[in-house]
């Protein structure tokens, strides 16, 4: 065995989870890392005294994995509040968790997102989604999540005003053709634990996992070019070898590693514009949705009023997100959500400074039915060759780290 037993090409979620794994076991490893630091998709940038998530994320606190391996404290934690506000029919209608916020949801029965009959039957799904095992969820006959809306008894009221924009924020599509599967994983960790970001930008779980790892085990700023078994070449021409290795970038580059050994999923694209503001247009810590069916503008949240460390004191951070990739150049863009959310907040939009806008063409790989039929694919390729990723469990920050322990705790069983 060479001296470095593993080689992980990918210093994201799944790449970091695999190499604590590792470790756990006593394991040597390198993490190969083509960007100048740890995270893949999960990056936080600091601009203008701002911080600035690569695209909209946050963290369900009930994720499972996450519970096992994160320390919750030190990533200081701030919650969104438990709810959103829905723009429709030129008004702003907020729609909140009867079972944390009780006199909110009280009121909420009257508002016109959704009939009282949908209310009852998003209670109905609480229920049953959080009285059953996550095995046994992921062994549901699968659809598509608008199927299973229907399904439910919801009614289109609802499915467009709610469901399009919250759901087509978590899964960057608001056809809903997400798989029903992944939806009802997501909809029990929605139920059963907080909506959260960490103090210092969504990085710092990245952070977190690599600050137990040897300061030597990560090579940054060093691009993968050709991967084999037991061996990798850099863009230098170096060739790095050692008895396993483990691909654990994001699909579309795995499958270009791997010569298509595993199929590129299909991606979804977002992208996300950030503004400063003197002033905020909402003062809650909550989720604004576009219930309206028109327009660029699927959600936004103002970040410094869930966490007041996201802007410099005196101003405010606007995070916006509009689903796919525009045609519009990022100038032109920016003055579109601007006077789209005139209509929402007034005048003051025109005074919003834009800081940075981020294209993300593959935040996310796209799950239809049958992509989670098996709910998780075989992490080894061949021998001396593995693979992980949320593309090879679930598209979430749980899923990716659940496919990085499962490839480390294979090769340590081999």
């Amino acid at each position: 065995m060479s001296k470095t037993d593993v080689i992980i090409v990918g210093a994201g979620l799944a790449g970091l989870s695999c190499a604590r794994e590792l470790q756990a076991h006593g394991i040597s490893f390198q993490i190969i890392e083509a960007s100048d630091d740890v995270g893949g998709r999960v990056r936080t940038d600091e601009v203008d005294g701002f911080l600035l998530d690569r695209g909209f994320q946050v963290l369900l606190t009930a994720y499972p994995e996450t519970q096992r391996v994160l320390d919750y404290e030190k990533l200081d934690l701030r919650p969104f509040y438990p709810g959103s506000l829905v723009w429709y029919e030129g008004a702003f209608h907020k729609v909140a968790d009867p079972w944390r916020a009780p006199l909110a949801g009280v009121r909420g029965i009257i508002s016109p997102i959704g009939t009282l009959a949908d209310k009852a039957r998003v209670g109905l799904l609480r229920t049953r989604v959080t009285q059953t095992s996550l095995d046994e969820l992921f062994q549901r006959p699968e659809k598509t999540t608008l199927q299973a809306l229907r399904d439910e008894g919801f009614s289109d009221s609802i499915i467009d005003r709610f469901f399009r924009p919250f759901l087509g924020g978590v899964f960057l599509n608001q056809e809903l053709a997400t798989s029903s599967r992944l939806f009802e994983f997501v909809f029990r960790m929605f139920s059963l634990g907080d909506t959260a970001v960490p103090a210092l930008g969504i990085q710092q779980i990245p952070l977190q996992l690599a600050a137990g790892l040897p300061d030597e085990s990560i090579r940054l700023n060093c691009e993968v070019t050709a991967v084999k078994p037991g061996q990798v070449t850099l863009a230098s021409g170096e060739t790095v070898t050692a008895a396993e290795v483990v691909v654990a970038t994001e699909g579309p580059a795995a499958a270009r590693l791997l010569n298509q050994a595993v199929a590129a999923p299909a991606s979804r694209s977002v992208t996300c514009l950030y503004f400063a503001a003197a002033e905020p247009p909402v003062t809650e810590p909550i989720l604004v949705l576009n219930g309206s069916g028109r327009g660029l503008v699927n959600n936004l949240h103002v970040a410094d009023r869930v966490a007041r460390t996201y802007a410099p004191v005196g101003q405010h951070l606007v995070s916006v997100t509009v689903l796919g990739n525009p045609e519009l150049d990022d100038g032109a863009l920016a003055t579109a959500v601007r006077t789209e959310l005139s209509e929402w907040f007034g005048n003051q939009t025109g005074t919003w400074h834009h800081l940075r806008t981020y294209r993300i063409h593959h935040a996310q790989p796209h799950q239809p039915p049958p992509s989670l039929e098996p709910p998780q694919r075989a992490v080894r390729l061949e021998n001396g060759l593995y693979v992980c990723g949320d593309y090879r469990d679930n598209a979430s920050i749980n899923g990716a780290m659940v496919s990085g322990c499962l490839t480390g705790q294979a090769i340590a069983s081999r």
